[in-house]
Parts: structure tokens; C-alpha cells; sequence
């Protein structure tokens, strides 16, 4: 697939997705959504990448949606959301079932540029990064499940003076309320992003993928039961795969485990 507002390369095991839109901050349209979706489906189709790093080209992230591209044409009753019509693929289900997926957050991140990295795995944050939850301000509420992400990463009160203040936030101080997971000097970011996601990646990717799914099921699930009946049920399986035996093998012989050669 050939892709007209994303880049889509791989550095060693990482694929490396950069919104590519920069005249416009990177600002959100359907288009530049389904490339992204697309990107990430080739990545986790690969068996060579192991981690998925998403940054942006120019000075910002993404400023939010293209508001000619979606608001405007949705007032004019030329498009509707299809989000609301039930037509939008699933983003937050795709990030949560695909590989390591690591934002590399290079300036401003507004709006859906906020809400859609909510969902990966990691936020570092360039000194040059603001964030806004700016929905409020347009009239509308927060989406992509971003309610719920927004309490998650934060707690109740920060996410509250988040959402409903929609006010600029620094990045020094998104990674104090938690909203962002780690500061870094911009020129450092992309470095730091590949860096954290190659050791990722170094990880069989079968197993890698079955942690974020525990994570994903029993991150605020208060039914320890539950919790522990997933983990042992993953776990029998992950003592079947040859990943497991080539990890126990290499370590009674002393050397490192090789993950690719018996990854299937």
C-alpha cells in the first residue's frame, strides 16, 4: 500500500510511523486515520518488527482534527461521523491488540492528537510537546474511549482539570500528572522512542503480545479472581510455545536465548 499522509519505514525490528501532514500541524482527517490503521496492520503482519514507534513530521504531533476536512464538511451535511454511524474501524481495540506501540510525541498533541495516543503502550514527551483535551472548547466531548484513558493514566482529579478545563499543558508537567509517561530533550526523542522500543522488540513478540493483553484485561479489573484465573490460563499456554522452552534451554546452556530462530 502506497500512503500519501503517513511514512511508513522500519529501523531493525521497529516500524516507524510518522504522521506526515506537517503543513497542518499534522492534523487529523479520515485519510490520514485509515493510513495510520493500515501501517499498523503491516506492522504486526511482519514477523520482523517486534514494536511500533508513531511520531510526527514538522513541529507538531497533531493538532487535532482538520476542522475544514471534518467539522466543516459534517456541518455542511457533506460526511457524517462515521465514528457515530458505526462504519469507523475500532481504533483503541486495534492499539490495544497490536504490538508494543510507543508514541514519540515531537510538539503540540491537541484534541483527537491526544486522544489517540491514550491507548499505546508509552508516552515520551520532546520538551517541545503541549497537550490539550481541547473538546470542550469545540463543543463537543472527549472519544476513543479517552474518559476512560484519562482517569486511568491520571487519577479522577487530574483527568477532570484535563478534560474539563481544556487548557495547554506543558510537557514537563503532563509527565507530572502522568499523562505523559517520560520527558526527553527534542533532539533525543526519536533516539529515546527507538531505543525503548528496540528492547521491546528484542523480546519473543507471541509472548510480548500476550502481557499487553493481560494488562489490557486486568488493568482496572477488581475481580482478582478473575485476574489470576487469566494469568494462569496464558501462562499454560506460554509453557507450550517454543519460545519458553528456548528461553529455559538457552539458560541451562549459558548463553543467550534466540527468540527468532524458533518463533513461528
Amino acid at each position: 500500500m502506497s500512503y500519501e499522509t503517513i511514512i511508513y519505514e522500519r529501523r531493525d525490528r521497529v516500524a516507524l510511523i510518522t504522521l506526515n501532514r506537517p503543513a497542518k500541524l499534522n492534523a487529523w482527517t479520515v485519510q490520514l486515520r485509515d493510513e495510520i490503521v493500515a501501517a499498523i496492520a503491516k506492522a504486526n503482519d511482519d514477523a520482523g518488527v517486534g514494536a511500533i514507534v508513531v511520531t510526527g513530521a514538522g513541529r507538531g504531533f497533531c493538532a487535532g482534527a482538520d476542522i475544514d476536512d471534518t467539522f466543516g464538511k459534517q456541518l455542511d451535511g457533506e460526511i457524517e461521523d462515521d465514528f457515530l454511524t458505526g462504519e469507523a474501524p475500532d481504533w483503541v481495540g486495534i492499539m490495544r491488540r497490536a504490538k508494543p506501540i510507543i508514541a514519540a510525541v515531537n510538539g503540540p498533541s491537541i484534541g483527537v492528537g491526544l486522544t489517540m495516543i491514550l491507548s499505546f503502550d508509552y508516552i515520551i514527551a520532546s520538551d517541545r510537546a503541549r497537550f490539550c483535551c481541547a473538546f470542550v472548547k469545540m463543543g463537543v466531548v472527549t472519544e476513543l474511549a479517552s474518559s476512560h484513558f484519562l482517569v486511568q493514566r491520571m487519577g479522577w482529579g487530574n483527568a477532570c482539570d484535563v478534560a474539563l478545563s481544556a487548557r495547554m499543558i506543558e510537557a514537563a508537567e503532563a509527565v507530572e500528572l502522568g499523562l505523559a509517561d517520560r520527558l526527553v530533550a527534542h533532539e533525543n526523542l526519536l533516539d529515546e522512542a527507538l531505543g525503548m522500543a528496540g528492547v521491546i522488540a528484542q523480546n519473543p513478540s507471541r509472548q510480548v503480545r500476550m502481557v499487553k493483553q493481560l494488562l489490557t484485561q486486568n488493568g482496572t479489573e477488581t475481580d482478582l479472581g478473575l485476574v489470576t484465573a487469566r494469568e494462569f490460563e496464558m501462562l499454560a499456554q506460554a509453557y507450550e510455545t517454543p519460545e519458553h522452552k528456548e528461553a529455559v534451554k538457552a539458560f541451562l546452556e549459558k548463553r543467550p536465548a534466540d527468540f527468532r530462530a524458533v518463533e513461528e
